[in-house]
């Protein structure tokens, strides 16, 4: 074994690992394990101690280094685990130096970083797809959310790297690139100028055009701006598909979250986006069981769904995360907020099955992540009929259509 790094978490965090993979090789690490965790629930760093737990059985004499959000925030309960040699903090992370040296924690108090460098890399290994970090960080306080604590203040990388970066891995055969951060409607505040997402989408699309697909990661429904709208209608290059950071479909439930938005925002956002694009497709991240929430503000999150048009939705039961508000709030109990989000989850596999029935008939065209599994412009599941190639465009007729995904016939 070289280098193995396990990556939790965010699309984000998918970025960075491969920033840290190149500064470990430079290093020249050997017989190293690298666990990037996340925070965002009680479940995803307890997945993470298990496999920093499991990775420690299975090569003990291997490092074990952990970073990410979880390892920022509570750094020393990480290198008390058996088998961690050393704890790096976000921002260090991203540094050659943290690799070269020897601290056993190295995690720098995050509040105070106010700005975050392009890192250029030059491919993603067998990944068909490659995420760019455009921005960092949150300034907004959620009162369910431990992730500004790990991430920092909003920082934003300028147009000029993230084009160059861009470029750099179209010339090396990505297809498709999806443009990450931690609150990516931010993009920009920091910035000369203080340009907004959908202007750098705009400029990003002129300049290079031999780029064939982006897509965004989770945007606030209530803060796409008129560039974004502008592009969303008239770019085909935009894949027709937006994940939209919802948490939640009672306006009581949003006001205690301290969210940017209420549910009439969430519809308008998607009536809006599907006039001026037909056929384009929501994913959702939905909270079931935020403390306080009765039946029926739980039933205005499930009624959301259908009002919305919620295609694909990412489904967490409330997580408890210390340091926060609604941490002081008297919890559910579990079983009542697991029960919640398995009806979400139930309504929203209708709602997808129902989609990919719809697309019976039509042509599109796919990004084969495997020799038989890739995703479509709307991101729908897609199973080759016959084998493709990964990383390559396939455009075929769907013939089929089952609960989770379609079928792509090529002529």
């Amino acid at each position: 074994m070289s280098i193995d790094i396990l990556t939790f978490g965010c699309r984000l965090n998918a970025f960075e690992s491969e920033v840290m993979r190149g500064h470990a090789e430079a290093a020249n690490l050997t017989d190293t394990i690298i666990v990037n965790t996340c925070a965002v629930t009680a479940e995803a760093e307890r997945q993470a101690r298990q496999a920093v737990r499991r990775a420690h059985r299975a090569n003990p004499g291997a490092d074990i280094i952990v970073t990410g959000c979880a390892a920022q925030i509570d750094p020393d309960s990480w290198r008390t685990i058996a088998g961690v040699t050393r704890v790096i903090g976000n921002v260090e992370k991203l540094t050659q130096a943290a690799w070269i040296a020897t601290e056993p924690v190295l995690v720098a108090e995050i509040m105070q970083v106010r700005q975050t460098a392009a890192h250029l890399i030059d491919g993603f290994g067998t990944r068909s797809r490659a995420f760019i970090e455009v921005q960092q960080g949150c300034d907004h306080r959620c009162t369910f959310c431990i992730i500004p604590y790990g991430r920092g203040p909003s920082r934003s990388i300028p147009m000029g790297a993230i084009a160059d970066q861009i470029r750099t891995l179209v010339a090396n055969g990505y297809q498709e690139i999806v443009l990450t951060g931690v609150d990516l409607t931010s993009y920009g505040a920091d910035l000369p100028g203080t340009p907004k997402l959908g202007h750098l989408v705009r400029r990003l699309l002129a300049a290079i055009p031999e780029l064939p697909r982006l897509r965004l990661s989770s945007i606030d429904p209530a803060e796409i701006d008129d560039d974004l709208w502008h592009v969303i209608e008239h770019e085909p290059r935009l894949m027709p598909h937006l994940h939209l950071s919802v948490q939640a479909g009672s306006d009581m439930i949003l006001k205690r979250m301290k969210r940017r938005h209420l549910r009439h925002h969430v519809i308008e956002a998607t009536s809006r986006a599907r006039a001026l694009r037909p056929g384009i497709a929501f994913g959702a991240d939905l909270i079931a069981g935020f403390p306080t929430e009765d039946e029926t503000m739980f039933n205005d999150s499930l009624r959301l769904i259908d009002e919305a048009g919620l295609d694909y939705l990412h489904v967490f039961p409330y997580s408890a995360r210390n340091g926060t508000p609604a941490a002081r709030i008297p919890a559910l109990p579990m079983a009542e907020r697991r029960a919640r989000a398995a009806r979400l989850r139930q309504a929203g596999e209708r709602r997808a099955a129902a989609r990919f029935k719809s697309m019976i008939g039509s042509t599109i065209t796919a990004l084969a992540e495997s020799p038989s599994n890739g995703h479509s412009e709307t991101f729908a599941p897609v199973r080759f009929a016959t084998s493709a190639i990964p990383g390559s465009l396939v455009t075929g007729r769907v013939t089929g259509a089952d609960a989770t995904s379609i079928t792509l016939e090529t002529a």
